[in-house]
Parts: C-alpha cells; structure tokens; sequence
C-alpha cells in the first residue's frame, strides 16, 4: 500500500468516526439532566431506532470480523448464527416485553431494578449487577480490539494497534458522554445501515473475483482441499451451546436490558423476530469472505484480519476502505453501548444506593460520565493485555451474562421460583463457568467439545435454581400480589400505548 493509500484509507475511517462525534454533539443539546432520560431516553424511542439500535448492538466485532475467521477455520459451524438470530428475536419478543412492561410501570433504568421487584432481595440485585459488569468487560474490550485490527491494516501500519485501540476509546467516550442512549441509538442508525449492506456487500464482490470464480468453484475447492469445513462432524456441541447461549448471553447483557427499557410502545417486539431474522442475511456476506479465504490467504495466521486483508489485496482501494468503515461500525456501535449500559449499572445500582444517596439527578448523570471514562480504561488496557481471538473471547463472556437468564425466566413465568434458588442457581453457574474455562476442572465427556462446557454451567444453573427453589421459602405474598396485579394489567394490554 502507498503512502497516499494509507492516508486515504486513515482520512476515510476518520470520516466515519467524525459523524457520531456530531450526532453525540446534536443529542447532548436535547437532553434532560436526569438519569432517566441518560440511561433509557425517557422511555420514548421510537420504532426505528429501536431495531437499529438492537441490531447494531446485537452485531459487533464478533459477528463482523470474527464471523469470517470462524468461517475460515470451522466451516459450517457459524451458520449457528442464523439460527440465533431468530431465536433472539423471538427471545426479544417473548421476554422482551414482559420486561419493557414492568420497566415502564415501575421506572425501572437496570437489570437489578427488575430483580429488585420480582424477588426483594438486594443481595440478588447485587450479584446480577456484578456479573453484568465482569462479564460485559471482557466483550467490550473485544470490540476495541476488532476496531483497532481494522485501522491497523487499513493504514498499512501506520497507525499502531494501541494507537488504533486509543483512538476507538476515546471517540466512544466524547459522543457517549454527551448524549447518552441519545446519541447512541442516532449513530447506531447509521452503524446499522453501513453494517448490513457492508457485510452483504464484501462476500459478493470477494466471491466473484477472478480467484475465486464464484460460488461454486469456492465450495468445489473447500470440499477437496478441506473436506472438514464442510460438514459440522464433531462440533455438534459447540453448535448447539453456539445456538443457545450466543442469544441468550447478549440478550441478558446489561446495554440489551437498557434497550428494552427505552422502548416507546409495545408493538415493536411483535415485530422483532421477523426483522432480526431477515437481518441476518448479512452473514451471507461473512461465510462468503470466510470460506473464499482458504483460496486466497490459506496461511494467514491472525485469521481475526481476514476481512481486511482479503478487501485490501483483491478489492478496489476506495471500496475496500469503506468496506472497513463498516467494520468499524461494527465495532463502535457495540461498545458505546457497552460501556453506557454499564456505566448506568454502576451508578444506579452502586452509587447512589451505597456511596451517596442525596445526589441530584444532574450530579448523578455525571457520576455516569465520569464511570464510561473509567470503564472503557480498563476494557483498553484488557485490549492490549489478554490475548484471544474475538469469539473465543466473545463467547466467555456471554455465558457469563447468560447465566441471568435463568433468574429471568423463573421471575416472569414460575411463581414457585425463590430468592434463594436464584441466587445459589447463579453462583453455580458463575463458578462452574469459571472452573471450566480456566481448566480447573474438566467437563464430563458429553460436554468435553468445544463450548461444552459453557452450556453445562448454564444447566447446572437451572438444576440448582430449580430443586433449590422448590425447598425454600417462596417469594413473600406482598411481592407476588404486586407482580400478578400488574400482570392483570399486562394480559388486558392496558397501559400498553
């Protein structure tokens, strides 16, 4: 790459970071000092920006970059992620709502808020809030790492992966600082649009190149060079806890929860299943830059770089450029969700209920601020300190965050769940979780393939949370009849515009 490219290429990423710096700019004139209006918009987003905004948070690093690296290296296993993607809408549908309700009813702003009401305990709240913050960490530190790889190659090296990472960082704090959910759901907008047709885009254009020669020739290739990234053969259990904890993980991470809060109306979640379906017809894109890559780069050793790679050597410089502002987007538009939803658990659940508890509204919202500052620090030193592949890393840690949803469920649909099956039923699942992953303990056999043993913490979470919960003491009459007499309301759609 020339110098002039490598200016170019920098001055067109830039670009693409300069427009959320504006629309951060643009949302912090219109909003409300209150933590209310900071962390859900006042509860009136708009259908639009809901589904971009879940979208674009729902699609990251992970799904962008990552996706053509396991592509690459596994076959058919990430077309997990079409199953997914409607599975999480659904999940958005079923769960969603339920949760959007209670949120408006009560003014609910974080997930221990919900916990809060539907069991009583701010021992739970506490632990949910916890595990948010840990677990939410290590995924926003990858979408750091997918966007500095991005400037990184796209400027041939001249910007170094730190300075890249540092760059990322700092954008997200200036427009997340200003506007909030504002700012964020505006640029997400636009991350959402550059993202679908940027993916869709790169795998058709890479596909049909004169090395590659088209769809066919590719898998004609694939079948008799690696006949094992055509069939998922021993990697059913990695799919299955691909299909199940993937959805369930980001849809229990705390910048989901912000996002079912802030909803206007209830009649977006009806429609989530089919949008997000739909939408996953980007990873067409993926899978077709993934695969065409064991014809064109079959050595690549960081396959993380894929994307850029494959665009920078095959694909006009100016298309490739943009190609990888979309990537970038990518990036961006996950963890300036990231750190806002975590930056409203920390202040909402910690600071002002045990540190100060006469704040204004106005001094919490900079509480908040100055917690995005502090949060994305330590994702960015995570960024140049632990290693991983992006989905490796992803995947840790939404079965972390997964690990809520069993809480959930018992909180919306069983009213024998009690307070304490919902806490010893998440501390299992936590610590088995950790046990496994760090090898201090090894799955049974059934669970030894790869991501086996995240889905056996998440099971060993619903054994416990179950049987433990049967011998306790149910949830007080005071909680229940509050709970039910809400949810007369809900199945009569009352309050529901």
């Amino acid at each position: 790459m020339s110098g002039t490219q490598q200016f170019s290429a920098v001055l067109i990423i830039a670009l693409f970071m300069l427009i959320p710096l504006i629309m951060g700019a643009v949302a912090g004139k219109k909003s409300v000092a209150t933590t209310e209006d900071y962390f859900v918009q006042g509860r009136g987003m708009g259908s639009v920006a809901v589904f971009f905004t879940v979208a674009a948070t729902w699609w990251s690093a992970f799904a962008f970059m990552g996706s053509n690296s396991w592509f690459f290296l596994e076959g058919p296993l990430y077309w997990t992620a079409i199953a997914w993607n409607i599975f999480f809408g659904v999940l958005y549908y079923l769960i969603g709502k339920r949760v959007w309700y209670f949120g408006k009813r009560n003014n609910l702003i974080t997930p221990k808020d919900f916990f809060l009401l539907h069991y009583g305990s701010e021992s739970l709240g506490n632990i949910v809030a916890i595990v948010c913050l840990i677990f939410t960490l290590p995924y926003l530190q990858i979408q750091l790492s997918g966007g500095a790889y991005l400037i990184e190659v796209a400027s041939g090296g001249l910007i170094p992966f730190w300075l890249a990472a540092l760059l990322f960082y700092l954008v997200i704090i200036i427009y997340v600082w200003s506007g909030g959910l504002r700012a964020v759901a505006w640029t997400d907008i636009f991350y959402g649009v550059l993202l679908f047709f940027g993916m869709v885009f790169a795998g058709l254009y890479i596909v049909n190149i004169d090395e590659v020669g088209g769809i066919t020739k590719m898998f004609d290739f694939i079948a008799e060079e690696h006949p094992d990234k055509v069939i998922v053969g021993d990697n059913w259990m990695s799919w299955l806890s691909m299909f199940l904890i993937t959805p369930v993980g980001s849809f229990m991470g705390p910048q989901l929860w912000t996002r079912m809060y802030a909803v206007k109306s209830h009649k977006l979640f009806n429609l989530m299943p089919f949008l997000l379906g739909f939408a996953a017809i980007a990873y067409v894109g993926s899978m077709l830059v993934g695969n065409s890559a064991n014809i064109l780069c079959p050595d690549i050793e960081q396959t993380d770089k894929i994307l850029p790679t494959v665009l920078y050597e095959y694909a006009p410089f100016i298309l490739a450029a943009f190609i990888i502002a979309c990537g970038a987007a990518a990036a961006m538009s996950t963890a300036n969700s990231q750190i806002h939803a975590m930056s409203a658990v920390y202040t909402v659940d910690f600071h002002k209920r045990y540190i100060n508890k006469n704040l204004t509204e106005k001094q919490l919202v900079w509480v908040g601020r100055w917690t995005i500052l502090v949060l994305s620090a330590a994702a960015y030193v995570m960024c140049l300190t632990v290693p991983g592949a992006l989905v490796t890393i992803g995947l840790v840690a939404l079965a972390g965050t997964a690990q809520i949803m069993v809480p959930t469920v018992g909180a919306l649909f069983w009213k024998r769940s009690t307070t304490a099956g919902a806490i010893a039923g998440l501390l299992v699942g936590i610590i088995s979780l950790c046990l496994f992953t760090f090898g201090v303990v090894t799955p049974p056999w059934v669970f030894s393939l790869s991501g086996g043993g995240n889905l056996l913490s998440f099971l060993l979470n619903i054994i416990v949370f179950v049987i433990v919960s049967l011998c306790t003491k149910p949830r007080s009459a005071e909680i229940m009849d509050k709970i039910q007499a809400q949810y007369d309301d809900y199945y009569e759609e009352k309050d529901f515009e």
